[in-house]
């Protein structure tokens, strides 16, 4: 497999010392963190479609999760003002391939239209051992990993993406088991028909190699459409449980029924 590894060392430290790189200052805990991109190699979705993959068996080929829209068949623009969720940072092991990756994030937009407001974490497993972090993502635009920003197996993380106004979107990562926060105000102009709480598996020329994470639990998840907060499974809107499958549709994590306010999706192979 080719050196696309959006992690590589070498990579990370030329961007760490590139002078475009943005340094945030988090007012809750004063801890600095830098905003590193992602290489446009290694980016979450395709460049230039949707970013959710649909399988014709109504599967996905690169999410499992839950979304959540106004209508399934007609999702009503400018509906989505927030979404929140929680989830705890699965330990990877070693499958098939010697690179594999995974991500968990809680985002606005992407089921329906071309662009996704998104934050979470990554856990990838490399011949070297396992490799987390944490990143924000305005697809179409470039994702940036946030460096310095604590993420290890265990860890208990909360995340929420909020549409404050004019194009703004408030994104915040907290992880709660070492008291840590980030947050940042992005600007792009999205349809918001839609919040999702989602594993992905991250796209670099074609969908990678899923990390097997056993198991990721979300708990906490609410979404606020049209001034009216619920959980996945409220009434006021129509809830999509997404199952990842290749091609010829073996299913390769599988999303649990119910939603409600918590959910897993469990990890059957690459």
């Amino acid at each position: 497999m080719k050196m696309l590894i959006r992690y590589s060392l070498v990579a990370l430290l030329a961007l760490v010392a590139d002078s475009s790189v943005t340094t945030i200052q988090d007012c809750a805990t004063r801890n600095r963190f830098v905003l590193v991109p992602i290489p446009a190699a290694a980016v979450h979705h395709r460049i230039q479609a949707t970013p959710r993959i649909r399988n014709r068996n109504g599967t996905s080929e690169n999410w499992a999760g839950y979304a959540v829209v106004s209508n399934l068949k007609a999702p009503l623009s400018g509906a989505v003002t927030d979404v929140k969720g929680t989830w705890q940072v699965p330990s990877v092991s070693a499958s098939d391939s010697a690179y594999t990756y995974s991500s968990s994030w809680v985002g606005i937009d992407g089921y329906s239209d071309g662009t996704v407001e998104q934050t979470g974490t990554e856990h990838d497993m490399t011949p070297d051992g396992p490799v987390y972090y944490a990143w924000i993502e305005m697809y179409p635009k470039v994702g940036y990993r946030i460096h310095n920003f604590p993420v290890e197996r265990g860890d208990t993380i909360s995340a929420e993406v909020q549409y404050v106004a004019n194009n703004r979107f408030a994104l915040t990562i907290s992880n709660l088991t070492k008291n840590v926060s980030f947050f940042t105000i992005q600007r792009t102009k999205a349809r918001r028909q839609s919040a999702e709480w989602i594993v992905e598996a991250p796209f670099s020329r074609g969908t990678l190699p899923l990390a097997d994470f056993e198991t990721i639990t979300f708990s906490g998840c609410t979404a606020t459409l049209s001034g009216h907060t619920g959980a996945i499974n409220d009434r006021s809107w129509q809830a999509d449980a997404i199952d990842m499958a290749d091609a010829d549709g073996n299913v390769k994590a599988q999303t649990s029924s119910g939603g409600g306010t918590g959910f897993s999706v469990n990890w059957n192979h690459e």
